[in-house]
């Protein structure tokens, strides 16, 4: 031990405890230390992704944990990303790049190779920086997948890194969490757990020194911290989807706010970051619909987001009869704005011959744009700007799709990126559809297409500033009730 970079992992007693979000507290809260800080996550599954500056992949928040730290991403902040395609298999990305497609009892086998890859990205980043914050993936509990593990207690004991447990109190039961969690760890493993933080708790943290008590008893860990709920998470960007199931995406209820975008939750749905921006509007409801409902007749504009798989999320979205409520919106004057994968299911037709996304197969699209898709590589990964058309504004964001888009509709297209045509716009301005990821964080932009429905109002945030607050006030939120010196000592300990 000593003599290396310092670095701290943390490990949730399970998904969604809030290890991102922490990891991102943690890093902004250091880095106005005066420490240069980086976060790692060895292994992340998710169709949230950023592009990096030299065109690779990563989860999404370790682009914002990236941020916080004052850093570009880079792929080496995750050299692992699961794009999931199916209920049993996923994309696999390795240091930003497409590796293969794998389902999950083949992926366990490939662990053994991909660590090595791991170890790489670690040890680049580690030469770089002061502090290397590590997140873990899911729970280290799930003993089950502990052989070839690279996503905790596997990665930890191979990088030789203290750990700190993460558990989420707000969904109960934190207690039994903690405490299994440990039990179930063998004891090199509980050796390298040197302490906990409780998360998102409501009410009088005094109440719960009965339970700190309890779980010191019981495993000997220590409490760096009992961390009341941050209500202002809400508006950074999500990375897991279960944020749209929980609805914390947009607003919710009839007549919250006057511009009302309806957005239907697609089950592969991707890159959903597109949506954060106008979720921090507070003059626009974002109406995430899941299946089961309609698509909302009041809406003013109805988005359709990217998706990991295209042609089946287009035909789950025929069963639904979304196909109709949409033709009927537009027949009312409605607008549509299709991103990625969604402005691919507005052409006349999608084919994939080769099996990229899927079986290969082709189906009709929507029809509200005259264009066709054929999927094909190379993927484009790639940071872009350039222009909106229609409104005349600057843009910028990434690209990151399959597939190759033409047909007469490309004649009149929403945008010039990077010097080229993308996308395509109706005759009548009401139906667009292009590439951008991420346009809606251009500030400018997005109040000057929303102005359309606002009435005459012209108010807008600005929405990187918004972001970067927010990251100020959750370091804030970390130094007032967590016990960041000694996780640091821990950390310099290694």
């Amino acid at each position: 031990m000593g003599g290396r970079i310092p670095a701290l992992m943390l490990q949730g007693t399970g998904s969604d405890v809030g290890k991102s979000l922490l990891v991102a507290g943690l890093a902004r809260a250091y880095r106005r230390r005066g420490l240069s800080v980086a976060p790692f996550k060895p292994q992340n599954m998710s169709n949230n992704a950023a592009v990096t500056p030299n065109g690779g992949e990563i989860g999404r928040a370790q682009a914002l944990q990236a941020m916080a730290a004052g850093l570009d991403p880079s792929t080496d902040m995750n050299p692992i990303l699961l794009k999931p395609q199916t209920d049993m298999g996923s994309q696999i990305i390795v240091q930003g790049r497409v590796y293969g497609t794998a389902k999950a009892r083949d992926y366990y086998k490939l662990k053994a190779e991909l660590l090595p890859r791991v170890l790489e990205s670690f040890g680049r980043l580690s030469s770089r920086v002061d502090l290397v914050l590590v997140e873990g993936a899911g729970s280290p509990a799930e003993i089950n997948l502990r052989a070839g593990d690279i996503a905790n207690m596997g990665f930890a004991e191979a990088a030789d890194l203290p750990v700190v447990l993460v558990a989420d109190i707000d969904r109960g039961g934190v207690i039994a969490a903690l405490v299994g969690t440990h039990a179930v760890l063998d004891p090199a493993e509980q050796a390298r757990l040197k302490g906990y933080l409780v998360n998102k708790f409501r009410g009088d943290p005094s109440l719960f020194e009965n339970g700190v008590a309890a779980i010191g008893m019981r495993t000997g860990l220590t409490c760096f911290g009992v961390l009341p709920w941050f209500a202002q998470a809400g508006l950074l960007p999500a990375e897991d989807a279960v944020a749209l199931d929980r609805g914390t995406i947009g607003k919710t209820g009839a007549g919250a706010a006057p511009i009302k975008i309806a957005v239907p939750r697609l089950s592969r749905i991707a890159n959903f970051d597109d949506l954060d921006p106008l979720r921090a509007e507070p003059d626009v409801d974002l109406d995430i619909v899941s299946t089961g409902r309609a698509l909302p007749g009041d809406a003013d504009l109805v988005l359709l987001p990217g998706s990991k798989t295209t042609i089946e999320d287009l035909r789950a979205f025929r069963a639904e009869g979304w196909d109709i409520d949409l033709a009927a919106h537009v027949r009312r004057g409605g607008h549509v704005l299709g991103l990625c994968a969604g402005y691919q299911m507005m052409g006349q037709r999608i084919a994939d011959p080769d099996g990229i996304e899927g079986p290969p197969g082709e189906v009709a699209g929507l029809g509200l744009l005259d264009v066709e898709t054929v999927m094909q590589g190379p993927k484009r990964l790639v940071q872009a700007s350039g222009r909106e058309l229609t409104t005349g504004q600057a843009v910028h964001g990434y690209e990151m799709h399959m597939g190759r888009t033409d047909g007469p509709g490309c004649a009149n297209p929403a945008a010039e990126i990077d010097g080229r045509p993308d996308g395509a716009v109706s005759a009548d301005g009401r139906i667009v559809g292009c590439y951008l990821h991420g346009l809606f964080a251009s500030d400018d932009f997005r109040a000057a297409y929303l102005a359309r429905f606002r009435q005459g109002r012209s108010a807008t945030v600005r929405y990187d500033a918004l972001v970067d607050e927010t990251l100020d006030r959750l370091a804030d939120h970390m130094e007032a009730h967590a016990d960041l010196d000694a996780m640091l000592a821990v950390a310099r300990s290694r």
